[in-house]
């Protein structure tokens, strides 16, 4: 028999296996993924209330800067090695014309939900931002229950649960951290869109991993960084027209000469942040492939609970008794569906086993 003992099969409805992978290699491969989207989202939230800080205050120009760094994913895309998976689905995919529709029809909604997200870290701090932010676990795992057929087991209702407190927790917070100048109205605002963001955000996620499934069907890392770069080119062209459909590109030198740390530090906040906002794109859709989407959304879940923290070092937040409760509660429910994915490795290793074990008694 092949050595394949150490073989990652997923058995788990709705995720794609790789079975051609060792278990190590597996792992190796959702940490990268991990480091890119923890590092990416960190720095890109706090690169984007920095801009805020400072002078900056055009929304669309926020939005842009989201997806325009996509060209540099072309550098993974023909120097990474591929890999390829095992699949039982069939590998043909569906016709061009439908592929070219779905990156249009997910690339629209890629820029509605970062002109939301835009608006929600305008009115917000980033610790109270990235804490609403974390409500989008709790939205992917109803999303996914429906659309991915993911299991919903007592650990991720734990999970959904806990995430939900947190969000309400900051709702009936008082609004004492909100950047100067912002009225209760606009906070509200803020709030409510970050909120909106979150659930499209989750939406998104899910019809991603049901893309992979149905549609695409091709089973490299290659694809993942195709889709990425077709969907945030359409969603950088939709945000272009409406920079300049909305008469805030008239307003972007001012910006520039009056943003508080100068011209050279306002170009080089909205380049970092554009690679930022890539890197952690890179790693959301590898562990979509990877894993699920659901997990994907937990990783996320897991920056920004640590956002707030960096966000009390570089912008001095108030970290109160509600914030500090509410982060907490953001780890937990991040915990319990880690424990939720390591009792399901389990599992698929023990059937793996117990089917090894079969094989060899019926050869013998």
């Amino acid at each position: 028999m092949p050595d394949n003992e150490d073989s990652v099969v997923v058995t788990r409805p709705g995720v794609l296996p790789l079975a051609k992978l060792k278990r190590w290699q597996w792992w190796v491969l959702v940490a990268f993924n991990i480091c890119f989207l923890l590092i990416g989202q960190i720095a890109a939230v706090l690169l984007g209330r920095f801009y805020y800080d400072q002078g900056g205050n055009s929304k669309w120009m926020a939005t842009l800067v989201q997806t325009i760094g996509f060209p540099i994913l072309f550098i993974p895309y023909f120097l990474f090695p591929l890999i390829t998976t095992s699949s039982t689905t069939p590998t043909t995919s569906y016709s061009l014309p439908v592929i070219f529709l779905l990156y249009i029809v997910v690339g629209v909604l890629i820029a509605g939900d970062n002109m939301l997200y835009s608006v929600g870290l305008l009115y917000l701090s980033a610790s109270t931002y990235s804490l609403i932010c974390a409500t989008q676990l709790a939205f992917n795992a109803v999303f996914s229950y429906f659309i991915n057929s993911q299991k919903f087991t007592a650990l991720i209702f734990n999970s959904v649960v806990v995430l939900s407190l947190s969000a309400s927790l900051l709702a009936v917070n008082d609004d004492s951290d909100k950047p100067s100048g912002v009225s209760d109205k606009n906070y509200a605002l803020g709030f409510v869109a970050t909120l909106g963001a979150s659930a499209l955000y989750a939406l998104l996620l899910s019809i991603m991993q049901l893309s992979f499934q149905k549609v695409i069907k091709k089973e490299t890392f290659s694809v993942v960084l195709e889709l990425q770069i077709y969907t945030s080119f359409f969603a950088t062209c939709v945000s272009t027209i409406g920079l300049f459909a909305s008469g805030e590109w008239r307003t972007l030198s001012g910006e520039m000469g009056s943003f508080g740390k100068g011209g050279l530090a306002y170009v080089m906040t909205l380049v970092w942040t554009a690679v930022a906002w890539q890197v952690c794109s890179v790693g959301v859709v590898g562990l979509i492939f990877v894993v699920s989407s659901l997990f994907s959304n937990v990783i996320s879940t897991l920056s920004l609970a640590l956002t707030p923290l960096a966000a009390l070092v570089v912008f001095h937040d108030k970290m109160n008794g509600v914030k500090l409760i509410a982060m907490l509660l953001g780890l937990w429910g991040f915990c319990t569906y880690i424990y939720q994915n390591y009792l399901d490795d389990l599992k698929a290793k023990r059937e793996e086993t117990d089917a090894n074990g079969m094989q060899l008694k019926s050869s013998s």
